[in-house]
């Protein structure tokens, strides 16, 4: 077999082959076999030098005229398997437009939110100014300034999240108070309400998070008393959960506040004939309170023989759950649209 008649041979296998190829893997392939560096082609036309001189410009120009016609072939070949490559991409990624759509959920907004935009419009509408202080904050701010001394448990490693040995995540809202106590004194009136975010080291369940919301509001003028506080609250009381609620005052202790009182509602679920919600008592926490401490009006830079004060102070999740009837805090945090979606 001469030069010529396997150049004719390996021109007709070659495009024998580009005509059966199925995919871009084989013309890779075959162009390799054919016009590779080691291919046959390529390798016939390396050897024209050692043809007899006769045959050399027969053997050249037919080579190259193969070696042209094989890679149309291919080229050819390449550019309809790729465009059926895209076809068949296009037509699995097609959409019907004439099909049903999936309608879209509207949002809605998330109960705690509301919670806490129905206790700021409420205190605001009494004449309290909203103020923000920062979450990482100093020691001092969160205890000692609040009259919370070295030995109270709250100061426990365990309940606060240290980010230094005097620098902590506020576990409370009542540094936004201090701060702006001494900011402002010895200006009085002084009627602020601090919401935010806190942090404590509480293991998550039904009634417990390591990430909560506070709103805390305080008042300090020349002439403040317990009636006044009284009298606010249970205007804050009703106007959130109703009218006919009935509000009770308890003493209770805060390093902070002297005297001190937890504030209780009627029970929204038995209306004060007791159940197991209110634990039979036919009343709900709420909220603590009390008049400011002198020493903590001191720290703030307020002279406690002149001016007086209270304070009090609210867990935004606690509200919700009992406006909303929720039973579940974790419920407020999984973002699970089914239960949102009743907001």
């Amino acid at each position: 077999m001469t030069v010529l008649d396997q150049l004719e041979q390996f021109e007709e296998e070659a495009l024998a082959s580009i005509h059966r190829a199925e995919d871009l893997e084989e013309i890779q392939a075959i162009r390799v076999k054919y016009l590779g560096r080691e291919g046959l082609i390529t390798g016939i036309l390396r050897g024209i030098g050692d043809l007899p001189p006769d045959q050399r410009a027969d053997v050249g120009q037919r080579g190259n005229a193969v070696k042209q016609a094989i890679e149309s072939a291919l080229e050819e070949a390449e550019a309809c398997l790729e465009r059926a490559r895209r076809r068949a991409q296009f037509e699995a990624q097609r959409l019907d437009v004439t099909a049903p759509g999936k309608p879209w959920a509207p949002g809605n907004y998330h109960p705690l939110g509301q919670t806490f935009d129905q206790v700021l419009d409420i205190l605001v509408s009494m004449g309290y100014a909203i103020v923000r202080g920062p979450e990482v904050e100093k020691e001092w701010y969160n205890f000692s300034g609040l009259n919370i001394q070295d030995d109270h448990p709250a100061r426990d490693m365990q309940d606060s999240f240290y980010v230094t040995e005097d620098v902590v995540l506020r576990s409370q809202t009542s540094p936004i108070q201090l701060r702006h106590m001494q900011a402002v004194a010895p200006e009085i009136p002084v009627r602020i309400v601090g919401p935010g975010r806190t942090y404590r080291r509480d293991t998550e369940d039904m009634s417990h998070s390591p990430v909560f919301h506070q709103c805390e509001a305080l008042l300090i003028d020349q002439e403040v008393t317990f009636g006044q506080l009284r009298w606010t609250l249970t205007a804050f009381a009703r106007r959130l959960f109703g009218p006919s609620v009935d509000v009770r005052f308890r003493p209770s202790h805060f390093p902070f506040t002297e005297p001190s009182a937890e504030v209780d509602i009627s029970c929204m679920f038995c209306h004060g004939q007791g159940c197991s919600t209110c634990k039979g008592s036919g009343f709900l926490e709420i909220l603590g309170a009390g008049m400011v401490h002198p020493q903590v009006l001191i720290n703030g830079g307020y002279d406690p023989d002149l001016v007086s004060g209270f304070a009090f102070g609210m867990g935004i999740e606690r509200l919700t759950m009992l406006k909303y009837g929720i039973s579940d805090l974790r419920l407020l945090y999984r973002n699970d649209t089914r239960f949102l979606a009743q907001f």
